[in-house]
C-alpha cells in the first residue's frame, strides 16, 4: 500500500507543485516546455513526414525563392532571396503576437544570393561576386540598412554556381565558396567530345573554399588564401564546434551518360557520382575535377575527362568523404545541432537539407528531403537517415519544377527549433520536438 501510495501521490504532488510556480512566474521546464507544445502546428505537419513526437510549424509561406536563412536570438528571422523583390534581397522576418507566424516583414539589399550568417555582432550576407556585414542592435536586429561594410569583393561569379555561401569560425575568419562555373572543366563546358583543361585553371579562383577575415574590409583574392581546393560547388557549410573543423557538402557532376554514352548508360549516369560530406583541414584537395567518388564502390574513380573508364580508382592524395549520398539529390545546407530541443541523438549530430534533383532522368528524381547523420567525436557513428520527407508533395517527381518544396536552408532557434526554407513554394518551416 504505501509504494501504491507513491506511485500515485507523489507525482500528483509534483505536478500540482509544478502548476503553482508557473501561475507564480516561476521560471521551470514544465513551462518551457508548455510553451513549445502550446504554439498551434500546422494541420497534418503541412505533409511532412517526421520522426514520432515532432511537429511542424509553417511560419510563413509566401516568399520569393528564399534561399539560406538565419535566426536571432529572439526569434526573428533573416532570408536570403535567390533574387531581390522590390530591390530588397535580405528579408527579416518577425513574430510579433506570439503565436509563432511570421506576421512583419521588412527587407532591404539590392542583390540575390544565397549566403547569409549571424554572430553576436553583425549580419553577414553575400551577392555573387562580394560579401558584406551589417551591424547588430542589442536586439539583435540590423542597427541601419544602409550601414553595409563589403568585406569581400571581385570574386569569380560564372553562369553557373554563382552563389557564395560562407560559415564563420570562433577565431574571427570567414569561409567561402566560389563554386567551379563549371561541370567537369572542359574548354567547352557541357560539350560532348570537348577535352578537358589540364591542369584545371578553374582552380585558381574557383573550385574550392577561400578563407577570409571577417574583420577586414575590401579583401580581394590577395588579402584571403585558398584554404581548400577540388570542391565542384558547396552550398551546404558549418563550422563543427566539437572538433573546431570545417565541414561541407558538395554536389558531384552531372551528364555522365550525356558526354560518355560509350562509358555509361543513362542507370548508371543518374546514379553517379555520390553527393558528399567532408570535414575539410587547411590545405586539403576533394580533387575535381581529376575524379568524382564512386558510393557503391567506395572508391575515387578518374574522370572520363581525364582518360577515366567508370572503373580506373585516382586521386591519392584526394581526401575521402566522411559521408556519401546517392547522385544528384543537391544538398543545399548543412547544420550541425546544438540545440536542446530535441533528443539526446540529435546532440552534435548534421542535418542537411536536399534541394532535389534534375539530372537523374530518365529515372525518377529524389531528394526532397532533410536527413540526419549522428555524430561523436566529430564523426559519423551511425548511418545518416531520412529526418523529414514528403517536401516534394508527391511520391513521384519528373522534374523539380513539380515539386511543391525544395529545402534550400537551415537554422537553429534560440529554443533549439530547426528551421527549414524552402525555395519553391517560399515556405519557412518550424520543426519542434513535442515529446
Amino acid at each position: 500500500m504505501k509504494r501504491l501510495k507513491k506511485i500515485i501521490v507523489y507525482p500528483l504532488v509534483l505536478c500540482m507543485l509544478g502548476s503553482f510556480l508557473v501561475l507564480m512566474g516561476c521560471k521551470t521546464d514544465v513551462k518551457k516546455t508548455e510553451e513549445v507544445v502550446g504554439l498551434k502546428m500546422s494541420p497534418n505537419n503541412e505533409g511532412l513526414v517526421l520522426p514520432e513526437g515532432f511537429g511542424v510549424l509553417k511560419v510563413i509561406d509566401s516568399l520569393e525563392k528564399p534561399r539560406h536563412i538565419a535566426v536571432n536570438s529572439k526569434g526573428g528571422i533573416y532570408a536570403k532571396l535567390r533574387k531581390p523583390i522590390d530591390e530588397k534581397g535580405v528579408i527579416y522576418l518577425e513574430d510579433t503576437d506570439g503565436d509563432g507566424l511570421m506576421d512583419k516583414r521588412s527587407g532591404f539589399g539590392n542583390y540575390g544570393g544565397t549566403g547569409i550568417g549571424l554572430d553576436e555582432d553583425y549580419l553577414y550576407t553575400s551577392s555573387y561576386q562580394e560579401v558584406f556585414r551589417y551591424p547588430l542592435g542589442s536586439d539583435g536586429t540590423v542597427v541601419s540598412p544602409t550601414e553595409i561594410d563589403t568585406l569581400v569583393t571581385g570574386l569569380v561569379a560564372g553562369r553557373t554556381h554563382a552563389d557564395k555561401p560562407f560559415t564563420l569560425d570562433k577565431n574571427g575568419n570567414i569561409y567561402v565558396n566560389i563554386g567551379a562555373p563549371s561541370n567537369a572543366c572542359q574548354v567547352e563546358d557541357r560539350t560532348i567530345g570537348s577535352p578537358a583543361m589540364m591542369p584545371c585553371t578553374i582552380l585558381d579562383s574557383a573550385g574550392g573554399i577561400w578563407q577570409f577575415r571577417k574583420d577586414k574590409l575590401m579583401q580581394s583574392y590577395s588579402e584571403g588564401k585558398r584554404y581548400a581546393t577540388g570542391l565542384r560547388n558547396v552550398i551546404g557549410l558549418d563550422w563543427n564546434k566539437d572538433i573546431d573543423k570545417l565541414c561541407v557538402t558538395q554536389h558531384g557532376r552531372d551528364m555522365l551518360s550525356t558526354l560518355f554514352p560509350d562509358l555509361y548508360d543513362t542507370k548508371t549516369s543518374a546514379e553517379l557520382p555520390a553527393e558528399t560530406l567532408y570535414v575539410i583541414e587547411e590545405g586539403d584537395d576533394a580533387g575535381w575535377p581529376y575524379i568524382y567518388y564512386d558510393q557503391n564502390l567506395k572508391a575515387k574513380i578518374l574522370a572520363p575527362e581525364y582518360g577515366g573508364d567508370g572503373e580506373k580508382t585516382a586521386g591519392e592524395d584526394a581526401i575521402d568523404p566522411i559521408v556519401a549520398f546517392p547522385a544528384h539529390l543537391a544538398p543545399n545546407a548543412l547544420l550541425f545541432y546544438t540545440g536542446d530541443m530535441f533528443p539526446e541523438k540529435y546532440k552534435g549530430g548534421a542535418f542537411i537539407a536536399f534541394h532535389g534533383s534534375w539530372n537523374r532522368a530518365p529515372e525518377k528524381q529524389e531528394g526532397f528531403m532533410v536527413v540526419f547523420v549522428p555524430f561523436k567525436n566529430g564523426q559519423p557513428s551511425g548511418d545518416w537517415e531520412v529526418f523529414a520527407d514528403g517536401f516534394a508533395g508527391k511520391d513521384e517527381i519528373a522534374s523539380p519544377s513539380e515539386a511543391k518544396h525544395r529545402p534550400t536552408g537551415l537554422a537553429q532557434g534560440p529554443d533549439g527549433s530547426l528551421y527549414v526554407s524552402d525555395d519553391a513554394g517560399g515556405a519557412i518551416f518550424r520543426i519542434m520536438y513535442k515529446g
